[in-house]
């Protein structure tokens, strides 16, 4: 049995304040981050425990949660168990990723956003560099504003071309056939980021491969459906997992739709669905995959 598990605890602060996000530069008050720290330590003795499962996690908290110790903790600790097949994080990479010396580079791996306006390119191709070093394995992106494709040209352009860099939507903006090409040039699977899918009714991995999980052990089937379908913690996750079909109208958000039976991402990102990094990339033959929005 594989299973991937998104985990979002209360941690909703962040190092910076990018225009975009409603959660720039919001300060946790140190209740809620002892919350969070006892939260995510619940979390990751469950996940040593529950060695009958292959598991796979991808820390996707509100804010930046590599500035905290447990954050860096939980994803060393859980590289090297033997059960878990990859645990991965979110990040803007404002930590120095010293850190992942530690961690097993064939398990750890990191969705990294770059933000341009808020560090500059040299310093985080630095700590790109850093990661390339060390073996880690890691996707970097943008949000594809207008006043980011500069930058993104020049991130693209300074990385490896292994390293695959991917570009979000902005959210709420309609592109131009023209702008579009231009982001597609960067990201060759910009195209299912670029306009929501159709996803009521349609077959989905999640509540059957994958669930969402709370600080409280919540059990969703993801982030994006809020009802509840048991708790990680008494054990009714199990009784809940079965192939289910997708009761939102639409789903435009890569950790949702990759989901999505339908479009086949779960194939375009073997060995690489919770990091974002394509099976095979850059030699893999991505440009027949065509985005499904009917």
């Amino acid at each position: 049995m594989k299973l991937a598990v998104l985990y979002r605890g209360p941690l909703a602060s962040c190092n910076y304040d990018c225009p975009y996000c409603p959660f720039a530069k919001r300060h946790d008050p140190p209740g809620l981050l002892r919350e969070d720290r006892a939260a995510l330590e619940r979390f990751t003795g469950w996940v040593a425990a529950t060695t009958d499962v292959r598991l796979s996690v991808l820390f996707t908290p509100w804010g930046e949660g590599l500035t905290r110790s447990w954050y860096r903790d939980a994803m060393v600790s859980l590289s090297h168990l033997p059960h878990v097949e990859r645990v991965a994080i979110q990040t803007n990479l404002a930590a120095r990723p010293d850190w992942l010396a530690a961690a097993d580079p064939a398990t750890a791996a990191l969705w990294a956003t770059y933000h341009p306006g808020q560090v500059t390119r040299e310093r985080f191709l630095a700590r790109c560099a850093a990661l390339l070093r060390m073996g880690v394995r890691f996707s970097v992106g943008v949000v594809g504003l207008p006043e980011h494709l500069d930058e993104a040209r020049a991130l693209r352009a300074a990385l490896p071309e292994r390293v695959y860099v991917w570009v979000n939507a902005a959210e709420g903006r309609r592109y131009t056939p023209e702008e579009e090409a231009r982001w597609t040039a960067l990201d060759p699977l910009f195209g299912y980021s670029v306009r929501p899918h159709l996803s009521l009714d349609r077959p989905c991995h999640a509540g059957e491969t994958a669930i969402s999980v709370r600080g409280d052990g919540t059990v969703r089937r993801c982030h994006f459906v809020q009802e509840e379908i048991g708790n990680l913690y008494d054990g009714t996750w199990r009784a809940a997992l079965r192939p289910r079909t997708c009761v939102n109208a639409i789903c435009d958000c890569h950790i949702g739709y990759v989901h999505l039976k339908p479009l086949g991402l779960r194939e375009v990102f073997a060995g690489g669905v919770l990091e974002r990094i394509p099976a095979g990339w850059p030699d893999a033959v991505i440009s027949g995959h065509v985005p499904l929005d009917a």
